[in-house]
Parts: structure tokens; sequence; C-alpha cells
């Protein structure tokens, strides 16, 4: 059979998401007597109004698909119209005398096509590079047990069951968990957590400035010795790995987040109120 041309469903923008969505959920379902009257017409005499029905139909399937990759921070519009594309792809591919339904058929190209899609333009996604990697990718949300971080024998698990290296796994969780962040914190976020609009309006809380001040008021590199004491082990090591190493060795968040398999957010978050309570200790009583 030869290759036809389908006319795409345009989405003119976000504005009618909401109505196109009520316009796809409006369009009649096809009976299984029709579907096959239908599947036999186009695969016979290639034609298009056949085709055409059986996309239209179907249309609904793609945005309960596309649903489920919004977390990933792409345009819904943008699933829809590659979903789309991946139904159109299994309607000329669809041969109804194999006794399958065209809805269990089209959910494998339309969830492909996505795939495809969110690979090509999130930003996070940098090493689905190959098919195990893309599996991590799409399916590592779903074998955590819980909104923590893994554990060393759970992300050994997920590295066995999905066929990629445990360092991968890492890797692919970090970038999973470095979503947006808002720059107040939530209401219920406990008083000691430092949301990011605190130390970016906050006045003195450069490094260089803390160290001035701590001169000034703790004759230099005592009075900087025990204010670092106060500290805890791990925001200790992130303050001197970032501000008291050589000059131009300083380390990055994300390879500080690697050394403490955590998100690089998380390590800015410790770093801050380490910053915070440096500056407390510091300063002139």
């Amino acid at each position: 059979m030869s290759e036809l041309s389908l006319p795409m469903p345009v989405l003119a923008g976000a504005s009618s998401i909401e109505s196109y969505i009520q316009a796809v959920n409006r369009l009649p379902l096809l009976s299984h007597e029709e579907e096959i009257d239908l599947g036999r017409r186009l695969r016979e005499d290639n034609e298009l109004e056949a085709a055409r029905q059986m996309v239209m139909s179907h249309l609904r399937l793609v945005v309960s698909i596309s649903r489920q990759y919004l977390g990933y921070g792409l345009p819904h519009a943008d699933l829809i119209q590659e979903g789309n594309v991946g139904l159109m792809k299994a309607v000329r591919r669809f041969d109804e005398r194999r006794g399958v339904r065209l809805v269990s058929f089209a959910v494998h190209w339309i969830r492909a096509e996505i795939h495809e899609y969110v690979v090509r333009n999130w930003r996070m996604v940098k090493i689905a590079t190959t098919k195990a990697q893309r599996k991590l990718f799409f399916n590592l949300r779903s074998m955590k047990p819980g909104f923590g971080s893994l554990s060393e024998v759970e992300t050994h698990e997920v590295a066995r069951t999905l066929g990629v290296k445990p360092e991968e796994v890492r890797e692919m969780e970090m970038r999973l968990s470095g979503g947006d962040v808002s720059l107040e914190g939530g209401q219920d976020e406990n008083e000691d957590a430092v949301s990011p609009i605190a130390y970016l309006t906050q006045e003195g809380v450069e490094p260089s400035e803390i160290l001035e001040q701590a001169e000034g008021s703790r004759n230099g590199l005592e009075g900087l010795h025990g204010a670092l004491d106060s500290l805890d082990p791990r925001s200790r090591r992130i303050i001197e790995a970032r501000w008291l190493g050589e000059e131009g060795a300083a380390m990055t968040l994300q390879e500080l987040a690697n050394e403490f398999k955590v998100s690089a957010e998380r390590i800015r978050q410790i770093e801050q109120k380490a910053l915070a309570n440096l500056k407390r200790n510091l300063l002139p009583a």
C-alpha cells in the first residue's frame, strides 16, 4: 500500500488546548464492524476518507496518552501533535485482518513518537542516547519506591532490571530531580529551610564579603576556623570545596552532588544555609 498524506489535526496554541480536547472528546467512536470496514477500504482502495475517519475517532486516545508526559515540562500541544503523528503512522500500517483493534495497535506508535519528541527536546536529557538509557529515562520515576533518593541497593536493582550501569541510574535520577525551583519557599517548609529568595535578596551574603567581615571581627583565620567548626561535616566539606580551595579549583554544585549522591539543588540549599550560619558566627556580637 502506498503512503497516504493524512491531514494533521492542527493545534493553534496553548489557549486552544482545552477547546481542542473538548472537541475531540465529542468525536464519535467506531464500532468494531465500522473499524473493520474502514480498515478494508483503506487497505484495498487506499481510501483517504477511511483513513481520516480512523484518525479522527482516535484523537482522544492521543490526548489521554500525552497527559502521561506532562511532567517533563514540555508544551501539551506539542505532545499531542507528536502523538497525532504516531497515530497516523499506526493507521497507515493497520491491518484489520489480524483481529487486533486499532486502539491497541496505535498505542505503541503514539508512545514511540512522543518518546522521540521528549528525548529530542527536554533540556535535561543528554545521556539518553541508547535504547537502554531511554528505557531508564522513561521508567525510573515509576520504579522508585518513594519520593526520596534511591539507596545503593535500590540503585543497583534498577540498574540490573533495566540493563544499565549504576552510575547511569544515579545520573538520570539527578537529572530528573533537577526541576524548576520556586523563588519563595512553600508555606509548609520548616523554619530552618532556606528558600532561594532569602539568599538572593540578603545583603552581605557573598563569600568574599563574609570573609572580609571575618577578618575584621575575628582576626582572620582564627575566627573563620571557629565558625567552620560549628558546621556539620557535610556543610563544611561543601563550603571548603566551593569557597576555600585554591583559586580556580573550586568544585561545582554538580560535582558535589555526585559526591554526596543528591541533587545539585540540594547542594545549593545546604551551601546557602551554611553561609548564613557562617555569617552569624563571624559578625561581631
